[in-house]
């Protein structure tokens, strides 16, 4: 059911429902949504169009719920357009620093041919390449060919396991799950739970939903400061943190960094776990993208956060799950896609693995979070307490798999340029996507682009 100028009720949308569920919400609000359709933007096997908009609706209906929760009042409508949803979830291609375009993938990240079928390695990162390359008894100047050589002659799982054992990144690319079938035992989409005794500041009126929010980022590449950079654009005051042993590619740090802030602790260091502390205390959210359990041994688990620090918003995200033989693993989206049976799914003619159009499980989660952050705010606004939220892109990508079936296209089409703007950064000339996270009398674009990586002091504006 189609309106004027391709808007489409959503009260059929059932992808938004499940999202929307899935993080709490009434399903009686998904009906303060439309969609400006844009014809078939983000093509694929799987529905990835449908996932993409469901995400991005569910996180503009959390940011107007929270807005109407602190201001009173009807929630501000809200209107989805898929062409800013699909420049959006591609948003690290649309990218430019004085005109130049960024490398999304490194020479020996991809699909290779291993003796029984196909592996997908991950190497964007210098530490990963050479573990990567040392766990295959490889020179560290190696090439793509020499690289392709060796892993033809290897089993898919023994090179998966030989490099996750170096601490590397390679999994075996799965074969096409029966999407008809039982559904196997996945993540869940989200998981939400109260937690802690009532304690933190009821929110005052505020001209943005995430006003005056402090958001802690112990995040890094795409989902969790896609999730971060949606809840700076919303007004909150987001500052991230890295490790200086972990550097950052400038890249990410550009696309995903608008409107936040970055600084560099060594929590090895006393006095800088003690920075981490007095942040801590003045936070309203902590959002996580790290391993289950890393963390704890900084005093940094679900638990404690929310039994120190009562009325905290903790979320976490991790690449497979919190349970189960691979939770320990280390992950990326395009991992994930290959071990779930989703590039197979996406394979070619030529039965060559293949993949989604967009990072889109990373782009997806990174929302889902972002608005179960501003749902949980909005909880709070009731009951004083914190809550635990959890992701992965594993419990996504099962979605997509599984639950979520295709919508037709609506009539339209999109131009990225609608949805793409200008502006200074200490790095140079940027253009870069605009958020597509919209509701009416919303903002348009973030305060600021990205500080320079690991230069801002350690504390709250």
């Amino acid at each position: 059911m189609f309106g004027h100028n391709g808007d489409m009720p959503l009260d059929m949308d059932e992808a938004t429902l499940q999202a929307w569920t899935a993080l709490g919400g009434r399903p009686e609000s998904v009906t303060d949504v439309s969609f400006r359709t844009a014809g078939e933007v983000l093509p694929s096997v799987l529905p990835v169009r449908e996932l993409a908009r469901a995400t991005v609706a569910a996180c503009s209906l959390a940011a107007a719920e929270l807005l109407a929760a602190r201001n009173g009042g009807p929630a501000p409508r809200v209107r989805v357009d898929e062409g800013a949803v699909a420049t959006a979830f591609i948003s690290e291609r649309h990218l430019r620093v004085d005109g130049r375009k960024p490398t999304p993938f490194a020479p020996l990240s991809g699909f290779w041919r291993a003796a029984d079928g196909w592996v997908r390695t991950h190497a964007n990162y210098s530490h990963h390449r050479e573990r990567l390359l040392d766990a295959l008894g490889i020179e560290a100047d190696a090439s793509p060919e020499t690289l392709a050589a060796v892993l033809a002659e290897l089993p898919a799982t023994q090179i998966q396991e030989r490099v996750y054992e170096a601490g590397g990144l390679a999994v075996a690319v799965a074969p096409a799950p029966d999407r008809d079938g039982p559904k196997s035992q996945a993540p869940p989409l989200a998981e939400v739970t109260a937690g802690g005794e009532a304690g933190r500041r009821r929110l005052d009126a505020a001209p943005l939903p995430a006003t005056g929010i402090r958001v802690l980022d112990l995040t890094r590449v795409i989902a969790g400061p896609v999730a971060t950079r949606t809840l700076a654009f919303l007004g909150a005051d987001v500052l991230r943190v890295d490790s200086p042993e972990m550097p950052e590619d400038p890249d990410s740090h550009l696309d995903t960094g608008q409107g936040k802030r970055s600084t560099l602790l060594n929590l090895e260091m006393l006095e800088e776990r003690r920075l981490l502390e007095s942040l801590l205390d003045g936070a309203d959210v902590v959002i996580t993208g790290y391993r289950p359990g890393s963390l704890d041994r900084l005093g940094l688990s679900a638990t404690q956060l929310l039994t120190k620090r009562p009325g905290l918003v903790v979320a976490q995200l991790c690449a497979w799950g919190w349970s189960g033989p691979w939770s320990q693993r280390r992950g990326f989206d395009s991992l994930v896609q290959a071990a779930t049976g989703i590039a197979a799914i996406e394979a070619g003619e030529d039965e060559r693995p293949g993949a989604l159009p967009a990072q889109a499980l990373d782009h997806g989660t990174g929302y889902l979070m972002a608005a179960g952050v501003l749902r949980a705010l909005t909880e709070r606004q009731v009951d004083g307490r914190g809550r635990h939220l959890r992701f992965s892109l594993a419990g996504t990508a099962s979605w997509l798999m599984h639950d979520m079936a295709p919508v037709p296209a609506g009539e339209g089409t999109h131009d990225a340029q609608e949805w793409l703007t200008q502006a200074r950064s200490a790095y140079g000339r940027l253009r870069y996507a605009l958020s597509p996270v919209r509701y009416e009398g919303g903002p348009e674009d973030w305060r600021y682009t990205a500080t320079r990586w690991g230069t801002d002091p350690a504390v709250w504006l």
